[in-house]
């Protein structure tokens, strides 16, 4: 019985986050009231309360339970077992591409996020659950990025955490672009172009040939 009840818990519990992606999506998170998730979701306004502190809390746990996937997935840019760093670097960013491409709930979550959230009053916690979330996601980025350094695929010059933050602006700034118009690119072949373009940067400079050497391979 007491699975049961816990089974049921969690059912609901979906409900209400499925419920309040729809409700967010069409009338933004500012602007409707935890009432009217409760009717969409055919629960009482206490069953809400029961699983979310509040209505922050709630939004929360809705980005948690569709991007989750995508953090771990770019998470594994810090594996340190890994042969190629630079290569799980990339291919972890092109995946949370593919990702938001193939998935019409990662889409819709992240147009609540980018477009249809206030972080006003009690929604600040929001922002900052979203904050702590992008730097942790930078470290991981940037301590791939170290080991790649390391391994010799990429400059010194340039501090891993730099990089590491201009590659999630790079990745977020195209999603939410896309997001806003997905018809007006596509977003796995752009965001491969971008991405190589930026990585290809971050090589190691090739010597410059000395003039005996150049004119030697010339002749």
């Amino acid at each position: 019985m007491a699975r049961k009840t816990k089974e049921d818990a969690l059912i609901t519990r979906d409900r209400i986050l499925d419920a309040a992606e729809l409700v967010f999506e069409q009338r933004g998170v500012s602007r409707c009231s935890l009432q009217e998730i409760a009717q969409a979701a055919c629960v009482t306004r206490g069953a809400i309360y029961w699983h979310f502190d509040n209505k922050a809390d709630l939004v929360n746990a809705m980005f948690q339970r569709v991007t989750l996937p995508l953090e771990e997935a770019i998470s594994r840019s810090a594996d340190p077992n890994t042969v190629d760093p630079l290569h799980e670097v990339r291919n972890s960013l092109l995946n949370a591409l593919r990702k938001t491409v193939a998935c019409p709930q990662v889409q819709r979550v992240f147009v609540i996020k980018m477009q249809k959230l206030e972080y006003v009053d009690e929604l600040l916690a929001v922002r900052d659950k979203r904050v702590a979330t992008r730097v942790g996601l930078i470290d991981q980025v940037a301590i791939g990025l170290k080991r790649a350094m390391a391994e010799g695929q990429i400059d010194r010059r340039v501090p891993a955490r730099a990089s590491a933050i201009a590659l999630h602006a790079l990745i977020s700034g195209l999603i939410e672009n896309w997001l806003l118009d997905p018809k007006a690119f596509d977003l796995v072949k752009v965001g491969t172009h971008a991405l190589n373009a930026y990585l290809a940067g971050l090589a190691q400079p090739r010597p410059v040939p000395t003039t005996a050497g150049a004119k030697r391979a010339r002749t």
